[in-house]
């Protein structure tokens, strides 16, 4: 009976020994397609993702570069526009058609005040438009860089002539006191008006008033009236070869 039990329990023990064999086998079995399958599909998955950094990558060094070659040419844009806004500058005020301030002398000249007796000639006590004329290019040769005429902008086009008791500047008509503002170096400008036999020391010997004062700033407006070239035109540049 003993023996019966013992071959029955050696059968039940050899059929779970089995099952758990084959248990065994089809988890193993499992498991090993399991892994099989998830490493490629792992691989593949970071090889995407490495491929989509480095496009990003490349996509933002491309746009490094655009934003580099867009700055350097808005700094270069920026610098002919500062250049040419300078020259633009420079020869507005060359031409006088942009008002200045600086330092320099203001010149006053009026008529003699002195009652005109018989016989005198009374062009002697008159401010003329040669006098002002006169002492406009010696303000010039001092060095002026800017010069008005009771505010009137003189310009490489102005003109200083009589126009009966009065005179004509830029074609307006401008009577005494006659203001001349310069600006330049104000001690050039007044060394160079009150030199020894100059212009304003023979208006003082015919009796004109004409008295000069430095001062720190003047302000000369702009010409005011229109240019326009006609005729003039502006020759063309060819460059000579070396």
């Amino acid at each position: 009976m003993l023996l019966l039990r013992s071959k029955g329990a050696q059968i039940s023990i050899a059929i779970v020994c089995m099952v758990l064999g084959i248990m065994l086998a089809i988890q193993f079995k499992t498991t090993e397609s399991y892994q099989a399958n998830l490493v490629p599909a792992r691989v593949e998955d970071l090889t995407q993702q490495v491929q989509s950094v480095s496009e990003e990558r490349d996509a933002l060094v491309e746009e490094v570069l655009s934003l580099r070659e867009k700055l350097k040419n808005v700094r270069e844009t920026d610098q002919a526009m500062a250049d040419l806004q300078a020259d633009l500058q420079d020869a507005n005020m060359s031409a006088g058609l942009m008002a200045v301030e600086g330092p320099g002398v203001i010149i006053t000249v009026n008529d003699n005040p002195r009652e005109i007796q018989p016989g005198d000639n009374p062009n002697f006590s008159l401010v003329h438009d040669s006098d002002l004329l006169m002492l406009v290019n010696e303000l010039k040769t001092s060095g002026a860089e800017a010069i008005s005429i009771n505010g009137e902008r003189i310009t490489a086009k102005s003109e200083i002539r009589c126009a009966g008791t009065l005179i004509l500047v830029n074609w307006n008509r401008i009577g005494p006191p006659f203001v001349i503002k310069a600006i330049g170096n104000p001690d050039m400008l007044e060394s160079g008006m009150l030199i020894k036999n100059g212009y304003m020391e023979s208006l003082k010997v015919l009796g004109i008033q004409a008295t000069i004062e430095k001062a720190e700033k003047i302000t000369i407006p702009a010409y005011s009236g229109s240019v326009k070239f006609t005729f003039a035109q502006p020759v063309k540049y060819e460059e000579k070869a070396e």
